[in-house]
């Protein structure tokens, strides 16, 4: 019941504070390109390693192509996002194109799940490797979306600002 209701929360903070903020937009600072992927994927890191030895190399595999997939998709969804100069830093804005990425990297992980329950492969490790997963893709959508600033000279305040509408 712990980890269910540990991935409730992470799904409730990563709907919140990426996919609702990339809606109405968002100013960007170093804090939130990075403290929302580094929680998740030390959160994840950790409960992926307890679930390691009882793995199968199947289960493995599984979650290497998982996190190929899914850090893909952030470097998709890093893409469809506009950055502007606001307020001496970096607003962000999705689009609806963003949104579907979401959905579609929600779907992904959703089916990965059930390919490797279908396929018999699918253990502990398939479902304490939620959190990794997800931080990978974050990670590497604000790494991509970190590189697009820095490409456009774009300033990046260093202290958190207020969202913007």
């Amino acid at each position: 019941m712990p980890d269910v209701l540990l991935y409730a929360a992470i799904a409730v903070l990563v709907l919140y504070k990426l996919v609702y903020q990339q809606i109405c937009g968002v100013l960007l600072n170093r804090r939130t390109l990075v403290l929302m992927p580094l929680l998740l994927t030390a959160v994840g890191g950790y409960l992926t390693l307890k679930a390691l030895p009882g793995a199968s190399a199947a289960e493995l595999g599984l979650l290497a192509a998982d996190l190929l997939v899914l850090a893909g998709l952030g470097v998709l969804r890093s893409t469809t996002t506009t950055l502007a100069e606001r307020d001496g830093t970096t607003f962000q804005r999705g689009s609806a194109v963003t949104i579907g990425l979401w959905v579609l990297t929600v779907a992904v992980r959703i089916g990965v799940a059930a390919l490797g329950a279908a396929l018999g492969i699918a253990g502990p490790l398939t479902s304490a490797s939620i959190a990794l997963t997800l931080g990978v893709s974050i990670a590497v959508q604000n790494a991509t979306t970190y590189r697009r600033i820095q490409r456009r000279g774009l300033p990046l305040a260093d202290q958190r600002t207020a969202v913007s509408r």
